[in-house]
């Protein structure tokens, strides 16, 4: 714990020191008064976002647009971000002198020794000054860039072709939204057209896996009417999130955050969405039945709530009866940690949480986000054996205000 402080706080320090070099020397052409008020216009930026970070629990945003909120957010982010990339070219530099440094200091009369003084073009070092301070800037561009992005659906499609699945359930579509964050929306209009999206899949089963607010239930009223019209011939069925306890807010009594939660039950039946609460239901085709279970939120790392009961959820479902089982679990590394070790009888597991951490790279032949540090498991259909697990990559958004490269997903999962 102690040890991973101390890292930080050296590299955000490191970060800070580069990028103030790396800007008072890009000012050097500058005259002394424009020196002095674009370096004065950095410090205030500076103190700004690190006491916004460090006060950002204890201010009222509420009481602000969401738009100034998403504005600030997104800069601060940018800008941090911005300056680690600064961190990063600048220390290799300084790896490259210090070598340089080292070989000039064992061989007198070597390469270092031999370059004239008056060689043209652009020393390195301030060629890798000028192009940290444009990699630096254009990540304060992308962040903010990407808050156009957050209510910019992607449908994205896949085939499983699951060992047990009964003949009348070949060719279900499946459509899963995960992780809404209702508290993070502020354009309902956006919101429905993503609903609207879903709904033209046509999918024979919606499934919901959790976080469908931030802290509140209150949070998702005014978005009650859109996300009714979420409907299926099979029905809509959700689940529960971290989020949606209310384990990250401040509640006046235990009363409070209890009704809060009998809220979050009710709102969902309101929605015609059957919410499943460690229990499982049959769905029936054709006299063939498979499934499908939902279990409260289970996380395997530190911090996150392990409220899912699995073998109570599934108790009283018969195992010859039901040849094909999806689980729908909010944190994927419940896959990992419980599935996959006691439960082969599960085939399809539905999970979210990770939004791909809202930011990373997708394209042909590079799939990369920082979240795969913390996940194995964090955007797409993986397998193992004969057991499988789809994470969603998020409906919504919370924190940064918007999406870079990890765009808002709908699932449409058919099973074949």
């Amino acid at each position: 714990m102690w040890l991973r402080l101390i890292i930080i706080l050296a590299l955000v320090t490191l970060a800070e020191y580069y990028t103030y070099v790396v800007v008072r020397s890009s000012l050097r052409t500058l005259s002394p008064a424009w020196r002095t008020g674009v370096i004065a216009l950095y410090v205030i930026l500076t103190c700004i976002t690190w006491l916004g970070l460090f006060t950002f629990r204890y201010i009222n945003w509420s009481i602000l647009p969401l738009f100034i909120r998403n504005l600030y957010v997104a800069f601060t982010m940018g800008f941090v971000v911005g300056k680690l990339v600064i961190l990063l070219f600048m220390a290799l530099d300084d790896i490259r002198r210090f070598f340089a440094w080292l070989m000039q200091s064992f061989y007198s009369g070597g390469p270092a020794a031999n370059i004239p003084a008056d060689r043209k073009g652009i020393p390195r070092s301030i060629f890798l000054s000028r192009l940290a301070l444009i990699a630096g800037g254009f990540m304060l561009s992308a962040f903010m860039y990407g808050t156009r992005n957050r209510y910019n659906y992607r449908v994205r499609r896949s085939r499983l072709k699951a060992n047990g699945l009964p003949d009348a359930f070949r060719g279900m579509k499946i459509v899963q939204i995960s992780d809404i964050h209702a508290g993070s929306f502020d354009n309902p209009e956006a919101v429905a057209r993503g609903i609207r999206l879903a709904m033209e899949q046509k999918p024979d089963l919606i499934v919901v896996t959790g976080d469908l607010v931030n802290h509140r239930t209150e949070e998702v009223e005014p978005y009650k009417k859109i996300l009714s019209s979420l409907k299926a011939p099979m029905g809509v069925y959700s689940i529960l999130g971290n989020h949606d306890y209310g384990d990250y807010v401040h509640w006046d009594s235990d009363e409070a955050k209890a009704e809060n939660m009998v809220r979050m039950k009710q709102v969902q039946r309101e929605m015609g969405w059957k919410l499943l609460l460690n229990e499982h239901v049959t769905l029936e085709r054709n006299g063939q039945s498979i499934a499908l279970i939902g279990v409260e939120n289970w996380g395997a790392r530190a911090g996150f709530p392990k409220y899912g009961n699995l073998d109570q959820a599934m108790t009283g479902l018969p195992e010859k009866n039901i040849p094909f089982r999806i689980l729908l679990s909010h944190d994927p590394s419940h896959w990992d940690a419980e599935v996959l070790e006691h439960h082969p009888e599960i085939q399809l597991t539905m999970s979210g949480h990770t939004h791909g951490m809202q930011f990373g790279v997708e394209i042909p032949g590079l799939k990369w986000s920082p979240v795969q540090y913390v996940y194995k498991n964090w955007g797409g259909l993986y397998s193992e054996h004969n057991q499988h697990l789809y994470v969603n990559r998020g409906f919504g958004f919370i924190g940064y205000p918007g999406r870079l490269g990890i765009l808002p997903e709908i699932t449409v999962l058919e099973l074949t």
